[in-house]
């Protein structure tokens, strides 16, 4: 079986051939091969230097589109039975593969999501004080909704780590272009009464100083990108 990993990359020159590195190294279920896309976004700092072209197949936007854009041009070039999204920050730990591409080996299996959220508790104080709180809150409140739209019961809806088989994948008929992708991924699943199941997995949140992007206006739209696609397709 072949897992296509789509890392969208916009001016990451930091961290890119770090995360690569870790993606190379990364186990994956006996069986399993790998096949990684790199999207660069129209990175205006020196990210495609950082990219060993010889060793992943590189696509280049000649504009800067956006996260959601990047993995809708990944899909159009994966030929994986699975897709599985990874951002090229340092956030999450490709050493989670296994526990995220091991229940495909059941072919029922259709969608996998690495959960930050079920052993990730708030903790205001302390040496394990929680890293960007008003983020780990804003994730709560956009599950939370997502689980009285849909009906449904999961525990981290914006992750970044999805695993879909690729024949799901294509039939979502993504639209969004920026951080909305994620919401939409999610809603049209639940949407189509898809199973996901969630994984735990451990992430390392960035701050802004460090180079986070993603901010209180791209909460507002995924509210809005939930909404909109309980009642649109």
């Amino acid at each position: 079986m072949k897992v296509s990993i789509i890392i969208p990359v916009f001016n990451e020159q930091k961290t890119i051939a770090q995360i690569l590195k870790r993606v190379f190294a990364a186990r994956i279920p006996s069986g399993f091969i790998k096949e990684i896309i790199v999207v660069n976004d129209a990175s205006t700092d020196r990210t495609l230097a950082f990219i060993p072209k010889s060793s992943c197949i590189l696509i280049s936007h000649p504009q800067n589109l956006g996260k959601g854009a990047a993995i809708r041009t990944g899909l159009n070039h994966a030929t994986g039975d699975v897709v599985l999204i990874q951002d090229a920050d340092l956030e999450y730990d490709p050493r989670d593969y296994l526990k995220l591409l091991t229940p495909f080996k059941n072919v029922d299996t259709r969608v996998v999501y690495g959960s930050r959220l079920i052993n990730y508790p708030l903790r205001f104080y302390g040496p394990q004080k929680t890293p960007m709180p008003v983020h780990w809150l804003a994730n709560h409140f956009l599950t939370l909704l997502t689980n009285l739209l849909f009906n449904r019961s999961v525990t981290d809806m914006e992750t970044c780590y999805k695993a879909i088989r690729r024949d799901v994948f294509l039939s979502l008929r993504l639209k969004s272009n920026r951080f909305d992708i994620e919401p939409e991924i999610t809603a049209k699943i639940l949407q189509r009464g898809i199973k996901i199941i969630e994984v735990p997995i451990k992430v390392n949140p960035r701050s802004y100083a460090q180079g986070k992007k993603i901010g209180w206006r791209d909460g507002l739209i995924a509210v809005w990108t939930l909404i909109k696609y309980k009642f649109v397709d």
